[in-house]
This record gives structure tokens, C-alpha cells and sequence, in this order.
């Protein structure tokens, strides 16, 4: 089953929903990382908001999530854009990939354990303009509940998000989620009767591995409310960084800095944190990059 997401709105609740399958993404991601199976669920849940969150954007905008957590998994980051009007892109990293505990009481990974304590960190942006930047203390750190959070309190919506990925010896098996927030509007009742079918809702990965699609884990949530403006678009890893992006990074780093690396190695090497690419310039390239400084 492809990744694609649908999202739709319920106008009689005020309510807007979205729901992303993105097994192929989680499996992308773990395999350019090498990531262990813990580190593999929760940057495929941070991974899996982003997507979900890019549902919203237009244009040239970009959300970006990071945690800063006390866990084994250091910083978590995750981002999704819009590569056209059909396609959501997104990619993620964790600081430390091989982490992997003993799963929790509830036979689920100990995603909790692995982040710790700390904060989440939404950033909003496009090409022009400032970016919106929200920070909120992690809740649980199991990262469905804290993007809820968040955006309770930095941009007071109610909404409910589900995110979960299925992995077994074998590798992923599922991966997906779903999110409902409310639109003005909403009252109460309908903002409860949400919450009752999220509560009702198995697991969205159970929900996958049986051969749901995303808009049947959309309808999963959204019961007998009738939706409009439904529509439907592809989800798939894709990176932002360049050759160009590397370079100005290292015009960044200063004259005597890059004097240093033309002189004392043979070669310099950079690696994209997100998709592992490795980008090599000769003592020549970074000469060349010197005399631009």
C-alpha cells in the first residue's frame, strides 16, 4: 500500500481531519539511518506528525518539529513540505539512532524512555516573513500526546492525534496516524463525541496491518459526520540539502577556520544529518571557498 495521506472536514462538528499511511517513509528513514527499533518508532512518529501537520501548508511553507530530550535519543527532528499540490515530503533524524529498550508494560516500544524529559519545539515557516516558533514541555514524550499538547497551548486548538509504528524482527510493518482538531466553531459536544471515537479507535498500526487505507483510518475516526472537501495526496522521503546549502555552511564557518581545514586535512567531508549524503571538496574546492570569504 502506497503512503498517501487524506484529509477532509467535518463542517456539522467544525471539526478537520487528516489521516497519513507512511510505512514506506518509516522504512526509508530507518534504513538510511540504521536506525534501532525504538529509535526507529520514535522518529517514525515525530516523521509521521510532520506529514500529518503538512496537510495544512501551502506553498513554499514548512513546519519543523524538534525535541530536545534527556533520553538516550538526544534531539529528534522531523520536517514536511509541499513538493507540489499533490506530494507531501518529509524527513527526520534522531542524534543517537541506535537506541533500543526492552518494551513497556503495555507491550508497546518505550518511545517514553528513550526521549526522557525536555521539549517540543514547532516551527512554521515559509520564504518570506518570520517564522512561527512554539515551545511546550514534553507531556509523556510518547510524541502523539505532546504534538496534542502543543497545540492546545501555542495555538489553543483542541484536537486529538493517534501516530504508531508497528515494527518486527523483520522490519516495519505499519506505520501511520491520524489528527482531528477543531475549527471555530466547534462546541463542546462535538469536541466530546471526538474524543469518545478516538478512545474507541484501535490502533491505527493494527488498523493498517489489516489493510486500511488512509481514508478508511479517516472515516475510522469520523464515524457518521459527513465530510467535505476531501482530498488525497502522496507522502515520500525526499531532502532539502544541496551541494550549494553544504557550501554556504562552510562559508559560514569563517576565513581562519576554513584556512585550518585546507591546510591540515586532504579533503573535507560533510553529512547531511537527514538523508546521510555525504559531500566531499578537495583542499582545492575549500581554497576556492576561502577566497570568497
Amino acid at each position: 500500500m502506497p503512503d498517501t495521506l487524506f484529509a477532509a472536514s467535518a463542517p456539522d462538528a467544525a471539526v478537520a481531519l487528516v489521516a497519513a499511511i507512511t510505512t514506506d517513509l518509516v522504512v526509508e528513514i530507518r534504513d538510511r539511518h540504521d536506525l534501532w527499533p525504538t529509535a526507529t518508532a520514535a522518529v517514525g512518529r515525530l516523521t509521521t506528525g510532520a506529514a500529518l501537520f503538512g496537510a495544512q501548508l501551502k506553498g513554499n511553507e514548512r513546519i519543523s518539529l524538534q525535541i530536545a530530550g534527556s533520553g538516550p535519543l538526544g534531539t529528534l527532528a522531523a520536517e514536511a513540505w509541499l513538493l507540489d499540490e499533490r506530494t507531501v515530503a518529509a524527513r527526520g533524524y534522531a542524534q543517537n539512532g541506535r537506541v533500543d529498550l526492552p518494551i513497556d508494560a503495555r507491550g508497546k516500544f518505550d518511545v517514553s524512555g528513550a526521549v526522557g524529559k525536555g521539549s517540543l519545539q514547532v516551527t512554521r515557516s515559509s520564504e518570506i516573513g518570520q517564522p512561527y516558533v512554539g515551545v511546550v514541555p514534553l507531556r509523556s514524550g510518547e510524541i502523539a500526546e505532546d504534538l496534542a499538547v502543543y497545540l492546545a497551548q501555542s495555538e489553543q486548538i483542541p484536537s486529538v492525534v493517534a501516530i504508531g509504528v508497528l515494527a518486527n524482527p523483520d522490519g516495519v510493518v505499519a506505520a501511520g496516524g491520524v489528527l482531528a482538531r477543531a475549527l471555530p466553531g466547534t462546541d463542546e459536544r462535538a469536541l466530546a463525541e471526538l474524543e469518545r471515537r478516538a478512545a474507541l479507535m484501535p490502533p491505527v498500526t493494527q488498523l493498517i496491518a489489516n489493510g486500511a487505507d488512509a481514508g478508511a483510518l479517516l472515516h475510522e475516526l469520523a464515524g457518521d459526520w459527513k465530510l467535505q472537501s476531501q482530498h488525497e495526496m502522496a507522502v515520500r522521503f525526499a531532502c532539502r540539502c544541496s551541494r550549494a546549502k553544504v557550501e554556504a555552511v562552510l562559508l559560514g564557518l569563517g576565513a581562519d577556520e576554513l584556512l585550518r581545514l585546507s591546510r591540515e586535512r586532504d579533503g573535507t567531508e560533510a553529512t547531511c544529518e537527514y538523508c546521510k549524503l555525504r559531500y566531499f571538496f578537495t583542499t582545492s574546492e575549500v581554497e576556492e571557498l576561502l577566497a570568497r570569504v
